[in-house]
């Protein structure tokens, strides 16, 4: 991984809450401990998110969710808080900015990116399993800006 990658997870691990309070009470080596788990963990996602043809980022108004298959990495924030995200986006994962998106309850109703390769046949429905090129298409059609457009040639 790059080094600033690392730079921004050891920032994120140390300025949680519970690490700062167990350097501030002399417990450094379990504030260091801690921290270093913390970093193998969200490498971990990012790795994931790097390796999974379908994973990709949405942020909306509730928040942002790196959504890595039967795994999702959520915070109450948007995506420029949230450094795991932040990250897999400047690394390439597709980003689904649903934000500016007018019709809510049509994009909730969107059928889901598959994970496990089947698709399911047409006509979809809320539930059905589609190809995130599909999802990502659909989503920009209802107004989401998309980031990382894996489709060749596209570059946005």
């Amino acid at each position: 991984m790059n080094i600033e990658v690392l730079r921004v997870l050891r920032a994120d691990a140390a300025a949680w809450w519970r690490n700062r309070e167990l350097r501030r009470s002399g417990n450094v080596e379990e504030a260091k401990r801690r921290e270093r788990a913390s970093i193998r963990r969200d490498l971990g996602y990012l790795r994931t998110a790097l390796s999974n043809p379908n994973a990709y980022v949405s942020c909306g108004g509730a928040g942002t969710i790196l959504h890595l298959g039967l795994t999702t990495v959520s915070l109450y924030a948007p995506v420029e808080r949230f450094p795991i995200a932040h990250i897999a986006v400047w690394l390439g994962v597709p980003m689904v900015d649903i934000r500016p998106v007018k019709d809510v309850i049509a994009l909730a109703n969107l059928p889901k990116v598959i994970m496990d390769g089947k698709v399911d046949p047409e006509p979809w429905t809320s539930s059905s399993r589609i190809p995130l090129l599909t999802y990502l298409d659909a989503a920009e059609r209802l107004g989401a800006r998309i980031v990382n457009y894996p489709r060749a040639g596209c570059a946005t």
